[in-house]
Parts: C-alpha cells; sequence; structure tokens
C-alpha cells in the first residue's frame, strides 16, 4: 500500500456521516446459531455486534460508531422513488472501518502478474483513459436474508429486499487499463499462465485476519470492453464517496456485489482464483441438504451472476390499507447482463396472474435486449390492484433467457442465507376506514 495515502484504519474513530433515514441492519442477532460458534470462528465474529445493534433507525445524521461495522439499507419506498438511486440512499455494506486518504496525490494502484514486473498507475493516469459512464445494479448476495431465515436459521447480516442500488458509475474500462500495461483485449490467459483478475483493498477485515478484502472474476471477463468492468471514481457524476469505494473502486456488472471492490490497492493478474475468504469460505450456494456440520467449502464455485429476482417495495408485509386502487410497485433484475421479459402480479397467493407495467428511464420504453436500455440496470415495475379485503400479493419476474423465480424459499434454503430470489409476497390488511396514502 502506498503509505500515507490510502489506509485501511483499525477502529471506527473516522467514519463518515449517514443520512439518517437509512436502516441500520440490527437483525444479526437473530440468525446466528449460538450452538455452532466454533464453526467459522472468524465469520461469525464478522457480523454486527449484536449487542451493539440494538436500534434499526437513528436520529441523526451521524451514526454511533458502536454500529460496527457500518451495514445499512434505505426504505422500501425510498429505494424505489426513482430509477437512480440517490448515493446518500444506496445500501452500504462494510466488513470492518471504512478507509480514509490522505493524500490524493500519493494514491496509485498497482497492477502485478504482469510481463515486465508491477506497474503504478495514479488516478490521473486513469482520468487519461477514455471515460465510460455504465448504468448498473450493485445488489448484495444476502439481500432478502432475513425472509430466508424464517425458514430456518441462516448467518450473516440480516437485510429485508432493499440490500441494492441502482447507479451511473463513471471510470475507466478495466480492459483499457490492462491493454494500457500489456494485456491485450479478449485475453482468457497471459504467457505467464494467468486467469484471473483479483482485486484486492486496504481495508482490515476480521476473516481476513485483519488483512485486506479481495475478489476475482476471469481474466476474460475482464478484458472484454462489452463486459463493461469499471475502475470507477465517479458515482452518479460525483467523486466517489467514502462508503463507496473513494478514490478507486471495481465495478463489476451483472454479477453480486461482494466481487466490486472498493478502495482498491491491487490489481493482480494470477493463475487461479482468488484465495481469500470471501471467493473461498463465503458466498457460494449450498443446497439445503448442507448446514455447519458437513460444509465443504471447496466443492461449490464462489457465486458469480446473479439470478433473476424481483421485490415489491411499495408496500410492507402486513400492511394496512385503505380498500379500492392499491399500486404494487417495486424492481426487478437479473445477472449477466440479462434483461427482465416480464413481472407477473398475483393478488391470490399465486393461482391467478397479470402483467405489470416495466420501466427504466422517463419517456423511453423498455425493451429487454434493446440499445435504449441499460442491460445491467434494475427494471421498475408498477401495476394498480382492486383491493376488497385481506390479500397475499405475490410478484415474480422472468428474465430474457426465460429464467423464472423459483416459488418458495425451502428449495433454495442455504447455510449463508445468499441468493434469496423466490417469488415475494406481502400480506395486505384491508381496512375501508383507513386513510389512503397511496
Amino acid at each position: 500500500m502506498a503509505q500515507g495515502a490510502l489506509r485501511g484504519p483499525s477502529d471506527y474513530s473516522g467514519e463518515p456521516p449517514r443520512h439518517p433515514s437509512l436502516r441500520i441492519n440490527a437483525k444479526a442477532r437473530h440468525l446466528i446459531d449460538c450452538d455452532r460458534t466454533h464453526h467459522d470462528f472468524a465469520l461469525l465474529f464478522s457480523l454486527p455486534k449484536p449487542v451493539l445493534l440494538i436500534s434499526p433507525r437513528s436520529d441523526t445524521k451521524f451514526f454511533p460508531a458502536a454500529q460496527e461495522p457500518f451495514n445499512a439499507e434505505p426504505a422500501r419506498r425510498d429505494l424505489v422513488a426513482s430509477y437512480i438511486t440517490p448515493v446518500d440512499l444506496f445500501f452500504k455494506r462494510n466488513h470492518g472501518p471504512i478507509p480514509v486518504l490522505d493524500d490524493i496525490d500519493s494514491y496509485y494502484v498497482t497492477i502485478g502478474g504482469i510481463a515486465g514486473g508491477p506497474r503504478r498507475l495514479s488516478l490521473d493516469d486513469i482520468r487519461r483513459l477514455p471515460k465510460y459512464n455504465v448504468t448498473a445494479t450493485l445488489q448484495c448476495a444476502g439481500n432478502r436474508r432475513t425472509e430466508m431465515s424464517k425458514s430456518r436459521k441462516v448467518r450473516g447480516v440480516g437485510w429485508d429486499v432493499c440490500a441494492l442500488g441502482n447507479a451511473t458509475w463513471g471510470g475507466a474500462k478495466l480492459s483499457d487499463v490492462l491493454q494500457l500495461v500489456g494485456v491485450p483485449y479478449h485475453t482468457e490467459i497471459t504467457p505467464s499462465g494467468g486467469k484471473h483478475v483479483e482485486f484486492v483493498s486496504v481495508d482490515q477485515c476480521p476473516e481476513e485476519k485483519g488483512g485486506p478484502y479481495k475478489a476475482s472474476i476471469p481474466l476474460g471477463q475482464a478484458t472484454n470492453p462489452t463486459a463493461d468492468v469499471l475502475l470507477a471514481y465517479e458515482m452518479n457524476g460525483e467523486v466517489l464517496k467514502r462508503d463507496h469505494g473513494y478514490p478507486l473502486r471495481a465495478i463489476v456488472p451483472g454479477v453480486i456485489g461482494a466481487r466490486s471492490v472498493k478502495w482498491l490497492d491491487r490489481i493482480d493478474i494470477i493463475e487461479e482464483e482468488s484465495q481469500g475468504f470471501f471467493m473461498q469460505k463465503d458466498y457460494k450456494m449450498f443446497p439445503p441438504s448442507v448446514d455447519w456440520d458437513n460444509i465443504m467449502w471447496s466443492t461449490r464455485k464462489p457465486q458469480m451472476d446473479y439470478p433473476v429476482q424481483s421485490a415489491i417495495c411499495s408496500l410492507e408485509d402486513m400492511s394496512a390499507v385503505k380498500t379500492g386502487q392499491v399500486t404494487v410497485a417495486g424492481y426487478a433484475l437479473s445477472g449477466g447482463g440479462r434483461g427482465i421479459e416480464r413481472v407477473d402480479i398475483s393478488c391470490d397467493g399465486g393461482k391467478r396472474w397479470f402483467e405489470a407495467h416495466r420501466y427504466q428511464k422517463q419517456g423511453v420504453p423498455y425493451v429487454a435486449g434493446n440499445i435504449t436500455s441499460d442491460k445491467w440496470a434494475w427494471v421498475l415495475f408498477k401495476a394498480i390492484v382492486d383491493v376488497k379485503g385481506d390479500i397475499e400479493i405475490v410478484a415474480k419476474a422472468v428474465d430474457s433467457s426465460a429464467n423464472v423465480q423459483p416459488e418458495s424459499v425451502e428449495s433454495i434454503w442455504n447455510l449463508r442465507g445468499i441468493l434469496n430470489t423466490c417469488w415475494h409476497r406481502v400480506r395486505i390488511l384491508a381496512t375501508p376506514n383507513l386513510r389512503s396514502f397511496m
């Protein structure tokens, strides 16, 4: 790491301010199986300290340092109020204290594993490359984990349905950066045998025994200009905020957010996948039969693309609404750049369905796969339903490859509570005399 430039502090005394409406994630205390704390000790103690996270909200813009590490999501309605998620309302996912940059002129990122030895690039070097703006949704692999935990206990931060956000990221394509240091476009393997690109941060993670967060992607993806992998220095037209990776982060569209590493220190071309904790002992999808007594991490590949997903955000479960017309709105997205072909809505628990209206940008019809649509971004949906009594409203999305969300959470349950993409359900309590805010 460049001494005196970007550094990962060991305490939480210098945390940045956060928006007061964010819901601090305090639910992990309900998801820990205390009888099995001898398994994956580092993982368990990386979770927010349950005795300190006592309130899901704060009345001040400066949250107490006791929220360690800071993990928070916006309210459902706030999330889908706009196609582009405001920076302050973008979910926060951290594993340690937020890194600090003392001197922007001293910052550089080191590119290793290349012919001729490591190469240092300053932020100005990267800014001199062609700039691209890519609108992409980042979604935590644990989004909707709390819902999955209601089936059986899982371990991890207890997210609701808002551990994601859609932003326009500005920066240089990683393919251009790698070409600058001698790695051509569409390279699958280098002469020295490199097949993966590893991003290394500067933050101090308990899971890495105080070392930095790291993750990798295939070299072929990194060197493919159409994959739109960025080294981003802007978010929604502004310089990155500290919470989101200032001064430089990776943006890997179409895959789980865990691969879009923040606060970059190094980028290394390596022979095998990253051997870091978050690639080898986390963010892997296991079948429901696997528990902490029989888990074998090496039997599964690290998760990359996100499956097709949707969630209703205009209503909370067990919402009381006035009888009559009610708006059902939310988001849908799929990994790998696949578009959303349709979003289906049911008002009787999944017996009968009708199609919701899908949209991205105002005044531009959304067509999956069309050049006018953002292929890496979510699609918002809206439908009007007539509520006459208590009902269960269900949403499910279908992507452009005809992948559809599974019906039940039981069929996809896994001990880490990741990739909960089952039908999203909200139960509505009809109240004839309730004042309507819909």
